[in-house]
Order: C-alpha cells, then sequence, then structure tokens
C-alpha cells in the first residue's frame, strides 16, 4: 500500500514541479517569477524527501533540509535585489 501511496506522491509532486516551470517560463512578472522558483525549490524538497522514504535512506532527509534552507535564503535575497536593487546596504 506504501508503494502506491510514494507512486502517487511522486506524480503529484512532480506534476507540480512542471506547472511551476511553467509559471516561471511564462510568467507575466518578475514577482511570479520569484514565487515559481521558491515553488520549485519547495517541490525538489519534497521529491528528495519521497525518495528517501523510498529508499530509506536517512542521508536524504539531511539533504532535503539544506535544499529548504539555501532555498529560502535565495529566495529573499532575489526578492530584495528585485526590490531594491542590491542584496547587501
Amino acid at each position: 500500500m506504501i508503494l502506491y501511496a510514494l507512486y502517487f506522491g511522486f506524480a503529484c509532486v512532480g506534476l507540480s514541479q512542471l506547472l511551476a516551470m511553467w509559471r516561471l517560463i511564462t510568467g507575466p512578472g518578475i514577482g511570479d517569477r520569484v514565487l515559481a522558483i521558491d515553488t520549485m525549490t519547495v517541490n525538489a524538497v519534497g521529491l528528495i524527501v519521497l525518495l528517501g522514504i523510498a529508499g530509506a535512506s536517512q542521508i536524504y532527509f539531511e539533504a532535503a533540509l539544506l535544499i529548504a534552507m539555501l532555498g529560502f535564503v535565495s529566495t529573499v535575497a532575489y526578492a530584495r535585489f528585485v526590490l531594491r536593487g542590491d542584496i547587501i546596504e
């Protein structure tokens, strides 16, 4: 039963990743593109967690935590760059 749930999770998060990529490419504004990148980071974390569950390995969860932290910081930095023109004042 867990195998079917994992397949369903991979399919849903993969579809979400493709839709976020579509928004990144066709987004009408820069704000849409920033949110699409952030959504793609969250989806990547979800895929890595699902891979860790499927492979029963602890290292994937640590990688997902690192990617989540880097994704948050990069989204904030990019948003500050778009709003102010610089990252560090």
